[in-house]
């Protein structure tokens, strides 16, 4: 299904915010090359034959953490006062950014604690702990870990990292889309997986910031399209639940800075279902032999399955591969 917002492309600012220049993207895209070199670009025949267009596949499971999260992470965590960091950073996440938080709080050599869904797969959870960081387990509710995150930074002292919606976080992410849109510089349709927004966000920056005209569409599971809601209401409007297999893309708001971003660039929502992923999930394994988690999958799913036709070369965002491998198995069977 898709949802389309006609709106002006106006000049990107995010009210009540510092605003995010290409320059400030450029500048975290150099940083980060200490830890994670650009991701692959590669070409995907199945879906180039399938939509007539040249589709290309950004390789975010390739990140050191296995997600795109890294890249906003190390942004905003090294742009911190280091002695304001040092007594260690905080965030709340259902995986991939407590991951990336954990990882680079590991490299700083400061404390890290990740408050998490308890239904968290068993590989994110791992991982966090892997990388010597503190969990703090809640209710599945994403609001519920947001205040627990909050509770502990003023109590312990620890900065907290937001997951989305934070100026640094969404420079960090807008490194993905800078990386493609100068690999690729006719690039006119770009699939985007959105949850809370930061990656979206991101590219809306660099597109706007390169003077891309590229069309950006956010895809979203079909049990959680508060960003469908958000295009239609002109802000962002929160739903009551969020189910999907997409575990990664289950806020139940998109963030009010992230949507300050993405109003002006993006008019369009793509939504998926989970049968869908899960075909779209097939498709990048057993012909393409990528392996992605159901999050990364989205944009896959929305072309495969006839939501989007693209009129030119197109790049589909895999945001990441961290999934248990029983439920890869059963999902890919």
């Amino acid at each position: 299904m898709l949802t389309s917002v006609g709106r002006p492309r106006d000049k990107l600012t995010a009210s009540g915010s510092v605003r995010i220049t290409i320059d400030d993207v450029r500048a975290a895209a150099s940083a980060l090359r200490a830890i994670a070199p650009a991701t692959p670009l590669v070409r995907c025949d199945p879906l180039s034959h399938a939509t007539g267009v040249p589709v290309w596949l950004k390789c975010e499971q390739f990140q050191p953490v296995g997600a795109f999260k890294v890249r906003g992470a190390f942004t905003a965590i090294t742009r911190l006062d280091p002695s304001l960091r040092a007594s260690g950073v905080v965030t709340h996440s259902s995986g991939n950014h407590g991951q990336a938080v954990a990882f680079v709080a590991r490299h700083l050599g400061i404390p890290a604690l990740v408050v998490m869904p308890e239904t968290a797969p068993r590989v994110k959870v791992d991982a966090v702990r892997g990388y010597g960081a503190e969990i703090v387990f809640t209710d599945r509710v994403s609001t519920a870990r947001s205040e627990t995150a909050e509770m502990i930074s003023r109590t312990r002292g620890m900065r907290l990292v937001p997951p989305y919606d934070d100026p640094n976080i969404i420079a960090g992410q807008a490194t993905c889309a800078l990386e493609i849109l100068e690999a690729q510089p006719n690039l006119e349709t770009l699939l985007v997986p959105i949850g809370g927004g930061g990656l979206l966000a991101g590219t809306a920056v660099a597109v706007q910031g390169l003077h891309s005209g590229a069309r950006v569409i956010g895809v979203e599971p079909t049990g959680a399209p508060k960003f469908s809601r958000a295009l239609a209401a002109g802000a962002p409007a929160a739903i009551e639940r969020a189910e999907s297999i997409a575990d990664g893309l289950l806020p139940l708001s998109v963030g009010r800075l992230t949507f300050a971003y993405i109003q002006p660039v993006v008019r369009e929502a793509a939504s998926v279902t989970d049968d869908e992923i899960a075909s779209a999930m097939k498709l990048l394994y057993w012909e393409c032999g990528i392996r992605v988690e159901p999050s990364g999958a989205v944009g896959v799913a929305a072309l495969q399955g006839g939501h989007i036709r693209p009129s030119g070369p197109t790049a589909v965002v895999l945001s990441g591969g961290n999934v248990d491998p029983d439920r890869f198995r059963d999902l890919v069977s």
